[in-house]
């Protein structure tokens, strides 16, 4: 492993990121012999998928081949051994997944899983193949990249180290070594009327999960008085017309990997500047007599979970990160501690306050946080689930009318099944003085969809050298769909394929031969269509 400690590097690619598909990415260039270095921001490597969302939202497993499936292969693998399971018989399990059997022995695949068993997967992947990875290295954002006639030269750290490659890969969340290098994004969403779209733009009354009120609920501190202000966390800007754009993003949380074994569970901390007030809100919903508390306490191995938002409040922290994607590093890190202290209230209030349900209240005595992960983090997720940040104006767009299989899609580099799904964007006061939110939209495609290589890569006038597997080219909703853990690795691998082509060809990414590129994609077992 590289040790970060000369000046410069120098490799046939370079990596910016940690995430899933930067090591997948990695292994693929790895693997064709070409040299790689993976530049990563995080210590821990993998993303979301070693970071508590082991609850993989799969989909259609058919579309997922490759080195995709080769990391779910060996998790199968992992969790074939009896010593994988410390807190549990196998068997007691229930081998629940999203749609498919979390163990499927005839595929040998695997795709429900603990956060430190995928950490370790990625890890194994960086050993066998000898990939240098630097750690803890934050691209300088203002004058860190180097640009000649359209092609990136070097990017450099914030610490001063120089990397410098013929290709380049942006596989962070937030896009921002494709922003430095001056590529075309947008932050938001998209008004209906600009790709011809139905479920982009404000979606105000449109229901399609559990993600919002059902009763009518008071949003003033004084119920009844609008002079008493609002709860916290509901905006006081009126709601736009249906179908509006606007600069808002989805909400962000983080995936919680709860256990309910005495002996590996860890009291929810109350945490420092605590105000019960803020959950007030909260409160009125139990109150009106929701019940679905413990609804996304999606089980994986060892008695744990994967615990993801789920109702009108939630561990999503509606309307508090829309000036992430842009913010500095400092400016972001407050933010991810503001949603963590949010988080670690909301879980110490519904633990101790008078005001929840006592059958709640007992139930989530049972729970806590899982002490054999995160354990150097106080057993919290290192990653917040970025659902969606800058995304990139490439070569082509794509948009619900491919995910719904209205457009003929041309090139593919892979494929994706999943549910147009956007988070809540903002939480608001209806015209009849009710709370309600905003933005939870779920439209299931008939059947899986091809993304174009022409997603993945900047128009030629913006950049020649860089691929961009994770903040693609796509609108909002469409976003929505594609921006899937196991999505995002195909797309980081086929990145990596048509990288490696454009080196040996010497070409500009735009100018990969696609039948070239098929090809390869094929021979690695990548899915690019299916019947």
């Amino acid at each position: 492993m590289v040790s970060c400690n000369c000046d410069k590097y120098e490799a046939d690619v370079i990596i910016y990121g940690g995430t899933s598909a930067a090591v997948i990415s990695a292994v693929e260039i790895a693997r064709s012999g070409r040299s790689v270095i993976i530049v990563s921001p995080d210590d821990h490597l993998g993303g979301l998928t070693s970071s508590g969302l082991g609850f993989t939202d799969s989909g259609n497993t058919g579309t997922i081949g490759g080195l995709a499936r080769e990391f779910y292969q060996r998790v199968w693998i992992h969790y074939n051994d009896t010593s994988a399971w410390k807190w549990q018989k196998q068997d007691e399990f229930g081998n629940r997944g999203q749609g498919t059997p979390a163990m499927d022995g005839k595929n040998k695949t695997m795709w429900i899983f603990e956060p430190h068993v995928a950490e370790k997967v990625f890890e194994d992947f960086i050993k066998e193949n000898d990939i240098p990875v630097c750690r803890n290295e934050w691209l300088d954002r203002q004058s860190g990249v180097r640009i000649e006639n359209a092609r990136i030269i070097s990017m450099t750290t914030l610490s001063g180290k120089e990397f410098r490659g013929k290709m380049f890969i942006d596989a962070t969340y937030e896009g921002d070594l494709m922003a430095a290098a001056g590529v075309s994004y947008t932050v938001g969403r998209e008004d209906c009327s600009q790709y011809g779209e139905e479920w982009n733009g404000v979606q105000a009354g449109v229901f399609h999960h559990g993600h919002y009120f059902k009763t009518n609920i008071d949003p003033y501190i004084v119920p009844g008085d609008p002079s008493s202000g609002l709860l916290p966390f509901i905006s006081k800007e009126p709601v736009n017309p249906n179908c509006t754009g606007d600069n808002k993003i989805q909400a962000y949380c983080f995936r919680l990997c709860m256990s309910n074994h005495p002996g590996n569970r860890v009291p929810f901390p109350k945490p420092e500047g605590y105000d019960p007030t803020e959950y007030e809100l909260l409160a009125r919903i139990f109150e009106s007599g929701w019940n679905e508390w413990f609804a996304k306490y999606d089980m994986i191995p060892n008695r744990k979970t994967d615990t993801n938002n789920h109702g009108p409040f939630s561990l999503d922290y509606i309307g508090m990160n829309y000036d992430y994607p842009e913010a500095s590093y400092e400016r972001r890190m407050e933010i991810i501690e503001d949603h963590k202290r949010y988080q670690k209230g909301l879980l110490y209030f519904v633990s101790t306050d008078p005001r929840v349900p006592e059958e709640v209240k007992n139930r989530m005595k049972s729970w806590g946080l899982a002490k054999d992960e995160f354990a150097d983090n106080d057993h919290w997720p290192y990653q917040p689930y970025i659902r969606e940040a800058r995304r990139m104006i490439g070569a082509y767009v794509t948009t619900e009318k491919e995910v719904l299989g209205k457009t003929q899609v041309y090139n593919p580099v892979g494929m994706g099944s999943y549910t147009l799904d956007s988070h809540n964007v903002q939480r608001y006061v209806t015209s009849e003085g009710f709370v309600q939110n905003e933005g939870d939209v779920g439209v299931k495609p008939d059947k899986p969809y091809k993304i174009s290589f022409g997603s993945i890569i900047p128009k030629s006038d913006d950049c020649t050298n860089i691929l961009v597997p994770v903040c693609l080219s796509s609108s909002h909703i469409a976003f929505g769909s594609i921006r899937m853990e196991p999505v995002f690795m195909i797309l980081g691998q086929s990145a990596a394929a048509a990288a490696i082509i454009a080196i040996d060809n010497e070409v500009d990414i735009q100018n990969v031969p696609y039948e070239q590129l098929e090809q390869k994609l094929l021979s690695k077992k990548q899915i690019l269509s299916i019947n």
